[in-house]
């Protein structure tokens, strides 16, 4: 997906203390007195990258990213069996971004990430409106069950043949049983074989089920470096295992108390893991949002879909905090 804005590097970075011994890594970019702007990160596991800070123009925005708990460079690290999953959970990462937010002096500031990193963005909204300005998401979730389901269940009709394998990957479990919670348990096995096992039959189904997508790239699971991937799954099976401890259409029931949060839903058509409706509801359902659908974009997105995102971007810019 290309952006529009150069590569930039941060101009302060930190570790923050968030409790039960989780050092969250942050950093800063662009100008340090411009509009504060949050990036929240898909996984949930994946950690930030340098590619989004690029959708934003570094004159007119402070561009805040940070690792969720276990992940990227924050610890310790969910690739290290002896690291507790207890206290990472939804709601201990609602309490991390209000602490970064009062930890930098941030008054109220746009929130942008799509995938996992929207359900966090709507959770955090609900729970504290008036700390956001803006919402731009490419990519909407709310990791409802059902979501959860058909991308770990019902999208094997796509892909019968990837999907029995991912399917035994879980021995034991019927066609019609929890598999993610048998992934979640795998993930925990004192056996790092089992562990190396899973991750691999757990991503070559995540990149089965990006794989009729023309952009991006091929195995974007797959080919992450060991411990991120190691990290990437226990996390997301571990939060999908527990449906994100979020009550079951909470998002969408509550959205509602987005009135009066501009907001900017970019999602791409063809994408058949997150599949449009969950967009299409969450607009109907929140008065100042507006949907954008790109036609040529699946998850992964398009040039069209980063020209939406950026664009989104650019006009909110203008706006104060």
């Amino acid at each position: 997906m290309p952006e529009r804005y150069p590569p930039i590097e941060p101009y302060e970075t930190g570790m923050l203390d968030v409790g039960d011994g989780n050092l969250v890594h942050w950093e800063a970019c662009g100008n340090p007195y411009g509009k504060p702007a949050l990036v929240v990160h898909g996984g949930p596991g994946s950690g930030c990258g340098p590619r989004a800070r690029r959708y934003f123009d570094p004159d007119r925005y402070r561009i805040v990213l940070f690792d969720q708990r276990g992940c990227g460079r924050s610890t310790p690290h969910a690739s290290d069996p002896a690291t507790d999953m207890r206290h990472n959970t939804t709601a201990h990462l609602l309490a991390d971004i209000e602490q970064l937010r009062k930890h930098l002096g941030i008054d109220r500031w746009l929130l942008f990430g799509g995938s996992w990193g929207s359900t966090l963005i709507l959770a955090y909204a609900q729970r504290h409106p008036d700390r956001v300005s803006e919402i731009v998401i490419p990519g909407v979730t709310t990791t409802r069950r059902s979501e959860t389901d058909w991308l770990y269940r019902g999208v094997g009709r796509f892909f019968p043949e990837e999907w029995e394998h991912f399917a035994a990957g879980a021995p034991g479990v019927s066609r019609d049983g929890d598999i993610v919670a048998a992934y979640a348990r795998l993930t925990e096995d004192p056996d790092p074989a089992v562990r190396e096992k899973a991750t691999a039959d757990w991503c070559a189904w995540e990149d089965a089920v990006l794989s009729l997508e023309p952009n991006g790239a091929a195995r974007p699971y797959g080919d992450r470096p060991s411990a991120a991937r190691l990290a990437l799954v226990r996390i997301c099976a571990h939060y999908f295992s527990h449906g994100a401890w979020l009550e079951e259409g909470a998002l969408l029931r509550d959205a509602g108390r987005l009135g009066g949060i501009p907001g900017v839903l970019i999602h791409g058509r063809h994408d058949i893991g997150s599949p449009l409706d969950t967009a299409w509801q969450l607009a109907r359902a929140w008065p100042d949002a507006r949907l954008i659908v790109i036609d040529d974009a699946g998850h992964k997105g398009s040039e069209s879909m980063a020209a939406e995102v950026t664009g989104a971007l650019d006009r909110f810019a203008g706006e104060g905090p």
